[in-house]
């Protein structure tokens, strides 16, 4: 709660500079200007201070706040620049925040300005806070992670929120309905996000089931909270009431049809989980494969693990962690649980005592923790939902999308060792790697990327990644000085000997420049481009170091991808398709550059995109040395000069250019 005395402080400052600027000649009005936008900046970050903002945004305006800027005529404004500017700072990002505020007076008929219709204006208000979701929930994209400020966050946040409770988005829905099928279309294992917006819009929007936009949106509700006939005027309590009154194939068909809603969005409901408890304690076991959405494969896993499976369920699954019954039907399908090793892990990680400070991590990690559901029974449900949906872990909020790429990596190719990972650092709060023969330990380590943990994520990556992060980080200290990427080394040692030993980078350390960008895109295609390899296809993912970029294709720094696989599309375009552990696998890297992740022949959770761009990004990889250096001269030098322009004209001006040749 917000101190009333700093509040009536922060007020009077900005009364008694207001009146300053008003009265200020023609000479000093500048410098009044600044110390004005100075304490708008300080207050803007609060619902009070936006309330008192919005109180008096017309009377900043008569005074001339917006004359001579690019606001001052609130008509020729455009709702898709609103983002760009609100990430470039002070005092560009508080003049804008003033507009909107301005906008949303006009809009509320509270001023006028100019022609600008009160519609117009709620129209463009509207179309900003759907085009800026991730400032509505607070869940920045990786670009604005890099360039903005823990006070900008905070101060765009804030104006979200208020923006958000004044709006009405009637003529949106459209553009809502799109956006939950593209987060939803990524699977990801956190699923707070889209909850937030179902709910949002619950709240917010009037529904008529006559419209094709509105029906898009009734099932993203419905898949959480009704999504059967029998869900309807009932909580999951006394749905789970009314079950035992129906007969077998009543049972049946409710099964299957709550089975196929979690398929059609990635979303559970509470009553899914009360139904598949009923049938596990009614021993309705034939029915429980319709009720986890099973294909073929699945239901003759289960068939074989039966008995395994009706006692995870029993001892992890409750209407308040119901999320994970998804990974659990993707583990039978994907076949993990098959696994000797896999099943032995989680039969030991029911036993086990959770840390006390793991137990607060995990805890502080479940947006609606209930008293019902221990902390063991979310990291173990954490457990089932990353093992099912290994392309569904992001890093949240953080720097750690090395630690996030390693858990999707091991949940993909190594879900025993995970697991074994997960049950050490759950006991101990604590975790031990080898790196060139010497112990690294987390408790004995200074500290990493992460400042402050960002707890917006699954209770496994809640238990790892502040120690997988100061693992990294003392790994890379001590790699680092040799002349290269401390990638080089650092990559098998954290992630596991599956990596190859060959490394190339197109950054040079030593020179601060970037050396024979030719040589190494030839290597890169000749690793990965089945035209220049023999037609091999990727066996692991190659953990990949990328520039990104803004969506002016300006260099904001390095980010930690893993290529998965070079497929045709069903265009036939050659395409890289990989993880991006991001809170978003689609954002603009500028120069038509914007990754896809449907309708291009992904599977749930891959990004992609055209080969060539993709390498137009890349600046590290592993590759195998015996099979690559061979087959670099394979690749065409058109191949070449068209991936190194795209690179040359965006992350590529931030550096010198040395057509030093290497041996690769």
């Amino acid at each position: 709660m917000e101190n009333q005395a700093v509040v009536d402080k922060h007020q009077d400052m900005f009364e008694e500079l207001l009146q300053e600027y008003s009265a200020a000649t023609a000479l000093t009005k500048p410098e009044k200007a600044q110390k004005l936008m100075g304490q708008i900046d300080i207050m803007a970050d609060s619902r009070s201070g936006l309330e008192f903002l919005f109180e008096r945004i017309e009377k900043l305006s008569e005074a001339g706040i917006f004359l001579g800027s690019p606001w001052a005529d609130p008509s020729k404004l455009v709702p898709t620049l609103v983002n760009g500017t609100l990430k470039s700072g002070h005092p560009n990002s508080t003049i804008e925040i003033l507009s909107e505020i301005r906008l949303l007076a006009i809009a509320n008929g509270k001023m006028k300005v100019g022609n600008l219709t009160q519609h117009e204006a709620a129209n463009y208000i509207q179309e900003v806070v759907v085009s800026n979701l991730e400032f509505v929930f607070n869940e920045p994209l990786e670009e604005t992670r890099l360039v903005m400020s823990d006070h900008e966050l905070s101060k765009v946040h804030s104006l979200f929120q208020f923006l958000s409770a004044y709006t009405d988005y009637d003529q949106v829905k459209a553009k809502i309905a799109e956006e939950l099928y593209l987060i939803c279309e990524q699977r990801p294992v956190v699923t707070e996000k889209q909850r937030k917006i179902i709910a949002w819009v619950k709240e917010k929007i009037s529904l008529d089931p006559e419209n094709p936009d509105d029906r898009k949106l009734l099932s993203f509700q419905r898949s959480i909270y009704r999504p059967t006939k029998r869900c309807i005027d009932h909580d999951f309590r006394t749905y789970r009431e009314t079950l035992s009154s129906l007969s077998p194939e009543e049972l049946k068909a409710e099964s299957q049809e709550i089975g196929e809603m979690m398929l059609k969005h990635g979303l559970v409901s509470q009553f899914q989980a009360s139904l598949l408890l009923f049938l596990v304690e009614t021993k309705k076991v034939e029915i429980i494969p319709l009720c986890l959405g099973l294909n073929p494969s699945g239901v003759a896993r289960f068939n074989e693990l039966s008995t395994y499976v009706i006692q995870l369920i029993k001892e992890i699954i409750d209407p308040f962690n119901a999320q994970c019954i998804y990974g659990l039907a993707k583990m039978l399908e994907n076949s993990v649980l098959s696994r000797e090793a896999v099943r032995s892990g989680l039969s030991n990680l029911l036993t086990i005592k959770i840390h006390p400070e793991v137990e607060k991590r995990i805890l502080k990690s479940t947006r609606t923790p209930h008293e019902k559901v221990s902390p063991k029974q979310y990291l173990i449900g954490a457990v089932l939902r990353i093992l099912g949906q290994p392309l569904g872990v992001g890093q949240g909020n953080n720097p750690t999308c090395q630690s996030a790429r390693g858990i999707s990596m091991w949940s993909q190719h190594a879900p025993a060792k995970l697991i074994h990972m997960i049950q050490t650092a759950a006991v101990y709060d604590d975790l031990t790697f080898r790196f060139e023969g010497r112990e690294v330990k987390y408790s004995t380590t200074p500290q990493g990327l992460v400042q402050a943990l960002d707890h917006n994520l699954d209770a496994v990556s809640v238990t790892l990644v502040p120690m997988l992060d100061r693992v990294y980080n003392e790994m890379m200290r001590l790699a680092s000085g040799r002349g290269e990427d401390p990638h080089k080394w650092v990559n098998p040692a954290l992630y596991g000997q599956w990596i190859q030993v060959g490394f190339a980078s197109a950054y040079d350390y030593m020179s601060d420049a970037i050396i024979d960008f030719d040589g190494f895109v030839k290597v890169f295609y000749a690793t990965c481009h089945p035209d220049f390899n023999g037609g091999n296809r990727l066996v692991y993912p190659n953990p990949v170091g990328i520039f990104i970029t803004s969506a002016k294709a300006e260099m904001l720094g390095f980010h930690a991808v893993s290529l998965l696989r070079v497929d045709k599309d069903p265009e036939g375009i050659l395409r890289a398709y990989f993880l991006n552990p991001n809170n978003e696998g689609r954002q603009d890297w500028g120069q038509g550059i914007k990754p896809s992740v449907v309708g291009k022949g992904e599977v749930y959770g891959e990004s992609s995109l055209p080969l060539y761009q993709f390498a137009a990004r890349v600046y590290a990889f592993h590759y195998n040395t015996l099979e690559a250096t061979e087959k670099m001269i394979n690749v065409p030098i058109e191949e070449v000069q068209k991936v190194r322009q795209i690179a040359k004209e965006s992350w590529g001006q931030s550096y010198n250019w040395l057509d030093i040749r290497k041996k690769w």
